[in-house]
Parts: structure tokens; C-alpha cells; sequence
């Protein structure tokens, strides 16, 4: 916990100042030169998203009647983030604010909670979009709870419920459009349906003692328990001693009993330590795998939709040994 106590520490000491010069600057404009910084539109409902797969969710359900505010950009950690003016201008002016919750925005006193607290927010616009969905923990080594894992949106029917809460969200906050909302949802929910059923038939067709994902976080936790995965991972809970000697040799000795046949490394994380396991088991890296947030726009995987498919796509062909 040490990475985050420090980062929280610093959010701390920068964020009160943060908002007093965000708020000042506001004080001294008008709405619409304040939306200039965030927002570009005046005649579209104002969402903001904490990362980047909310973000892409509210849009396709959203369509062109939203413009939505991503927070937490790609290749930033959306635990310990730490806004920027522009961030507070665009919470200001939002209509709708959509989290992740499960502990990913740092829960209660974390990031987005401060931010919606002291921009004077109204509470009744923020949504969280795991409202329904079961918590999963990571455990200490003497098996008590330690944390909620918030990566359940790996998980396609996560994805479902993500979207049939963005959707409700939508249409509470602007009736007017509720038509197309439903519309739009309808036909991306029944896209995730297509999903859960195609992890369900690629996965099965997985050799029974091969189906076994080895990353370098434990961050597939939902993924796994929904279709029928055994986890290997370096570390469960992220802090500033990831890959530790002593994590890489428990990792080692799973191994050498289960024998996966191949490791993944996140796309967002430090790979030596993953790469220290290869060598030292003889284990090939099979390719990247995505967790908490899609690409930049024009990326190989941008959507939600093309990162479900990306990860399906690397951990078939890697633990069915096919090209």
C-alpha cells in the first residue's frame, strides 16, 4: 500500500489548491468560456467519465446526443489520478457523472469523490455503473479481505450491466431523449450477449488443463470465475512493491505444478518482472492483454467493443496454441 498512501498523500496536498485556482479562474468567466476548456459543445448533454472504458460505453448508448469528458486518459493509473483545472471546469459544467465504483476511483474519499465534493456537484448526477454487480475480493495471504478488485468490466456480462446502468442514467437526467437511448442500448447490450456467448464456446474449446491465464495483476479475477479460468498472477494487490522476489518465486512454484502454456503481461504495467518469470521458467509471453482501459482513438483497440474481442482473440490462440 505504500504507492498508495504516498499518492494519496500528494493528492492531498494538490488538490485543495487545484480547485481554488480552477474555481477562481471560473469565477472570472463565464459558463460558456469555461466550457471551451472541457466541453466543446453548448447543445449536447455534458457527461463526464472517470476512464476510458466508461467513456466509450456512454458514447455508443449515448450517441450524438452526448459529448462525453474522459477523465483518466489511456496509460495513466485511475486509481491515484490527479485532476487537472481542466478536469474541474468540465465537472462544474457536467449534466451527468459517471464512475466505475468498486474501489476504482479510490472509493469515498478517493479522486472523484473530492472532485464532485468540491465543485459543489449535485450528488443526484453521479451514477455509479457496477451498481449490481457482486463484489470480488483480493486476499492477503491469510486469506481475510483486503480489497475489492475493481476490474469486473473484463468480464462481458459486467459489460452488460455497465451498459444497461449507463442507459438508465441517461434517460434519467434527460427524458426528452429517452427513445434513442433505449434504442442504442438494445442493440449494444445485444452486441455483449453475442460476446458472453463467444467467450463461453471459445474458452470451452480450450483444452480443460490448459485453461489456465497467468498475468502479471490479478486483475482477471471476474473473467476468470465467469468462464471457467484458474488464475496465476505475480501480484494481487497493486502497491510499489510489484514483482517482488517473493511474488515471482510463488508465481514460479504455480508453474511448475499447473504448467500453463503461455504467460500474458498487461498492456499497462511494468513487464520485467512478467519477463523474469519467462526466463527463469522457460515459459514464453504469449502477447499483451488490456485490463483497465482501452487505446487511443484510432488504435487497434479502442472501443470496448475491440478490446473484448483483442482479449479474447490473445488468450485463445495463446492457451489453445493457435496462430
Amino acid at each position: 500500500m505504500v504507492r498508495r498512501i504516498k499518492n494519496l498523500l500528494l493528492q492531498s496536498f494538490g488538490f485543495g489548491l487545484l480547485i481554488t485556482l480552477a474555481v477562481a479562474c471560473g469565477n472570472n468567466s463565464d459558463k460558456s468560456q469555461n466550457r471551451k476548456e472541457g466541453f466543446k459543445s453548448l447543445d449536447k448533454l455534458h457527461v463526464i467519465s472517470s476512464f476510458t472504458i466508461l467513456s466509450d460505453i456512454v458514447r455508443q448508448i449515448g450517441g450524438e446526443r452526448v459529448e462525453v469528458y474522459n477523465m483518466v486518459p489511456t496509460g495513466t493509473d485511475p486509481h491515484d489520478y490527479v485532476p487537472f483545472p481542466k478536469d474541474v471546469k468540465a465537472t462544474t459544467d457536467a449534466d451527468l457523472l459517471v464512475k466505475n465504483g468498486l474501489n476504482l476511483e479510490g472509493g469515498d474519499n478517493g479522486w472523484f469523490a473530492k472532485l464532485v465534493r468540491t465543485t459543489n456537484q449535485n450528488k443526484d448526477r453521479v451514477y455509479q455503473l457496477t451498481k449490481g454487480v457482486e463484489p470480488m475480493y483480493l486476499k492477503s495471504k491469510d486469506g481475510r479481505k483486503e480489497e475489492i478488485n475493481p476490474h469486473a468490466f473484463l468480464n462481458p456480462v459486467v459489460g452488460i450491466q455497465i451498459a444497461k446502468n449507463a442507459r438508465d442514467a441517461l434517460i434519467e437526467v434527460d427524458t426528452d431523449h429517452e427513445e434513442g437511448y433505449r434504442q442504442r442500448a438494445t442493440k449494444y447490450i445485444d452486441l455483449l450477449k453475442d460476446f458472453d456467448e463467444e467467450y463461453q464456446t471459445k474458452i470451452n474449446e480450450i483444452p480443460e488443463e490448459d485453461r489456465i491465464l497467468v498475468t502479471s495483476e490479478r486483475a482477471f479475477q471476474y473473467l476468470a470465475a465467469e468462464y471457467g479460468l484458474k488464475e496465476g498472477y505475480i501480484w494481487a494487490i497493486d502497491t510499489q512493491d510489484n514483482g517482488t522476489p517473493e511474488q515471482i518465486k510463488s508465481l514460479l512454484s504455480f508453474l511448475k505444478e499447473y504448467k500453463p502454456p503461455v504467460l500474458f503481461v498487461e498492456t499497462n504495467v511494468d513487464k520485467r518482472p512478467m519477463r523474469t518469470v519467462s526466463s527463469e521458467s522457460g515459459i514464453e509471453i504469449y502477447g499483451p492483454i488490456y485490463s483497465d482501459e482501452i487505446g487511443e482513438p484510432g488504435e487497434e483497440v479502442d472501443t470496448y467493443e475491440k478490446y473484448l474481442r483483442y482479449n479474447l482473440r490473445q488468450i485463445y490462440n495463446g492457451l489453445a496454441q493457435n496462430e
